[in-house]
């Protein structure tokens, strides 16, 4: 297969030093965040709770915007260093207020990581009309990113991580009807799609914010299925698809990527403070390094590795830089906000 993009060739990993079943804490280990602040979406369950409770502990400032503020208290409670803040992904005058508030702190932001998310919900739309999972994985951090602007500049080197998912390959970016008003809706589609968002959006974002030195990256924690994320699936389905045991029980193993909650935050925390990715960015990593790109996509049962590692490697359609451009003016157009 021939390489049509540069994003291509950055696609190579660099040998962190890492593995699929390192730990956050594995990969927290030396660096200090003190003076740095940070903002987690989702972070008050699964790998965002993680995420939160690793950098909070490395010395970090976090704050956490959240949907259901009574439920991120009880979670987080007993994490230093944190605030918690309103805010809904699926309704843009709550990301508006959240990022006023915060802009008007005159704080900066060295870490914004994108990490809430649904996956493979009934179809469901926003107030907007559009579908929900576009809605939250991609167009509410679209949003969020471009309002938090002046303060991501403002850190003087900053990182925006999106998480996104293996997933990514059940669907590209249906450019021409991403809210699935023509064509026939399936959860899974959606979900894909919405992660091939993720991916592209890191990519165009580098693009954007390397003269205010913000660097933008894209990540497959792994499959995770002791989040609330699965909650759509029934137990049958995940039976199936090998991620539980008869009993009901998660089933862990790194290399074939069934992770456990620490383990799933790992790549994130990599990306967020790793020195090795100075000066790089725009790119879609797994198992804490840079992922490969998939020029052979069978097979595609979701547990077999690319190779002995547990590496999958990231879809070309969604490293397409034209698709990268296209996808960010769609953005645009649907959300009204651009790049102050």
């Amino acid at each position: 297969m021939e390489l049509r993009n540069k994003e291509f060739t950055a696609q190579k990993p660099i040998n962190s030093g890492f593995s699929a079943a390192s730990t956050a804490q594995d990969i927290i280990k030396g660096i200090d965040l003190s003076g740095k602040i940070a903002i987690v979406t989702g972070g008050y369950s699964g790998i965002g709770l993680e995420t939160v409770r690793v950098l909070s502990a490395a010395g970090a400032r976090v704050i956490v915007p959240a949907r259901d503020y009574d439920r991120a208290a009880q979670a987080l409670n007993g994490i230093s260093n944190i605030e918690i803040e309103e805010m809904e992904l699926m309704k843009p005058d709550s990301i508006d207020a959240f990022a006023a508030r915060f802009l008007k702190a005159g704080r900066p932001v060295h870490l914004l990581i994108n990490s809430a998310g649904v996956m493979a919900t009934p179809l469901m739309r926003d107030s907007r009309g559009y579908e929900s999972q576009f809605s939250t994985n991609h167009l509410g951090h679209f949003q969020l990113t471009l309002r938090l602007w002046p303060a991501l500049c403002q850190a003087n080197g900053a990182r925006v991580i999106s998480v996104s998912s293996r997933g990514h390959r059940y669907s590209p970016v249906i450019l021409e009807d991403v809210n699935f008003e023509n064509r026939e809706y399936t959860p899974y589609t959606a979900y894909g799609q919405s992660k091939t968002a993720n991916i592209l959006f890191a990519s165009a974002l580098d693009k954007r914010g390397q003269k205010n030195d913000i660097r933008a990256f894209s990540i497959h924690p792994g499959t995770i299925v002791n989040t609330n994320l699965s909650r759509y699936a029934s137990k049958e389905e995940l039976q199936k698809a090998g991620v539980i045991d008869a009993q009901g029980n998660a089933i862990f193993d790194p290399l074939r990527q069934l992770k456990t909650i620490e383990q799933g935050a790992s790549t994130i925390v990599w990306c967020s403070t790793n020195p090795m990715l100075d000066g790089l960015g725009g790119v879609y990593c797994e198992n804490n390094d840079i992922a490969s790109v998939l020029t052979n996509p069978d097979p595609m049962d979701p547990l077999i590795g690319a190779d002995a590692k547990g590496n999958f490697g990231v879809m070309p359609h969604a490293v397409d830089a034209e698709v990268a451009l296209k996808l960010w003016n769609l953005s645009e157009l649907l959300t009204g906000i651009t790049i102050p």
